[in-house]
């Protein structure tokens, strides 16, 4: 099923969802003109086996360290579906999630689940050769920290029924928990000698955004909720009760009409 929008409300604008975008964007568009073509992958891709020291890539590719691998490679994309398909993610799901955190302190753990990713993977297969690139590793700490912070989101997703997309609205922790399970399957079955999917940069980004969540979540913002759409607490108002926020309903309000059985009641074509 692929996810088309959800129903939570954002209070901020998601300035550095947007800005990912832009930059894997921009990024994609420059590996297009790469004079080296595929070799940019291997120059700015990061190759466990490079990164631990276990092979030297050639002179003329090896253009920076291996550990900067680490944060270029989440930025860099092996085709025009592979882009499409992780922004869409990423746009829908970032921006609450950075909603819940703040700009910069959604940055950090944006950049902090791609690592946390990257290693996954990495250690998964220490001897790989295979270039790993792609957003999909820090993008799954995003939907890591999403399936904590609003469960009962409804996302629209559209489900493939032959040559039909059938359109439903599905809470958000069947989503992407049947996402998270489907990387776990798909992580187990896949031999770790072949190329393709990092379903384990997956798997650790995810698991790593619902743990960070807690350390970059703004105080006040509720986890594991199943309330509805809420907005994230607004500034100024984490340390204070909900009940210090609203007036007070059983006092009367300045400037409120009071019923008195015991006056006399108003009569609109009563001259007097």
């Amino acid at each position: 099923m692929i996810p088309i929008h959800d129903d939570q409300p954002s209070a901020t604008a998601p300035r550095v969802t947007v800005g990912v975008i832009i930059a894997c964007v921009v990024v994609f568009l420059w590996q297009l003109t790469y004079p080296g073509g595929e070799a940019v992958f291997y120059s700015y891709g990061l190759i466990p086996s490079v990164l631990f020291g276990e092979a030297d890539l050639p002179p003329d590719v090896a253009v920076i360290a291996p550990w900067m691998t680490i944060f270029t490679s989440m930025f860099m994309h092996g085709g025009f579906m592979h882009l499409a398909g992780n922004m869409l993610y990423l746009w829908i799901f970032g921006n609450n999630v950075e909603d819940s955190m703040g700009h910069t302190r959604f940055f950090v753990f944006y950049v902090a689940c791609g690592v946390a990713a990257a290693m996954a993977q990495a250690f998964q297969d220490p001897g790989s050769e295979v270039p790993m690139i792609g957003a999909s590793g820090a993008i799954g700490g995003v939907l890591g920290a999403y399936f904590l912070l609003h469960p009962n989101a409804r996302v629209l997703v559209v489900i493939p029924l032959g040559f039909i997309l059938h359109p439903m609205r599905i809470p958000a922790w069947i989503v992407l928990g049947l996402w998270f399970v489907l990387q776990l399957v798909s992580g187990g079955m896949t031999p770790t000698e072949e190329g393709g999917v990092a379903y384990w940069a997956h798997i650790g980004g995810f698991l790593a955004g619902m743990v960070l969540l807690f350390v970059f979540k703004k105080r006040g913002v509720p986890v594991w909720s199943f309330r509805g759409p809420h907005l994230s607490v607004p500034p100024g108002y984490e340390n204070t009760r909900w009940d210090d926020r609203v007036p007070d309903r059983q006092e009367p309000r300045a400037g409120r009409f009071q019923y008195d059985p015991n006056r006399k009641h108003f009569n609109p074509f009563d001259d007097g």
